[in-house]
């Protein structure tokens, strides 16, 4: 993925020509201020992705920590007889 940096300043007079390339080229924009990087422009379906992918890792990561910490947890055929009646009640509550 090629790095994509642009000064504020520049921000300010084009815009609408950063947030084309943007677009164009699904690569975040670094900004500068005074050549320091101050600000990333992306846009939302990558930010959205990036956040959740960041909730499963944190989560991921809690449920790894209470594993290695002895917590009970639940067999693959317990989980998925789980999900399996947690998906008919949902269904049933759809209906009504």
């Amino acid at each position: 993925m090629r790095t994509i940096i642009k000064s504020s300043s520049e921000l300010r007079k084009n815009y609408n020509t950063i947030a084309e390339i943007r677009r164009t080229t699904k690569t975040p924009v670094f900004l500068t201020r005074n050549g320091v990087g101050d600000t990333v422009l992306m846009d939302v379906e990558s930010y959205n992705k990036r956040k959740d992918d960041l909730l499963t890792a944190q989560r991921l990561l809690s449920a790894e920590r209470a594993r290695i910490q002895g917590a009970v947890g639940y067999s693959i055929d317990e989980f998925e007889e789980n999900m399996r009646r947690a998906i008919e009640r949902g269904a049933k509550n759809d209906s009504c």
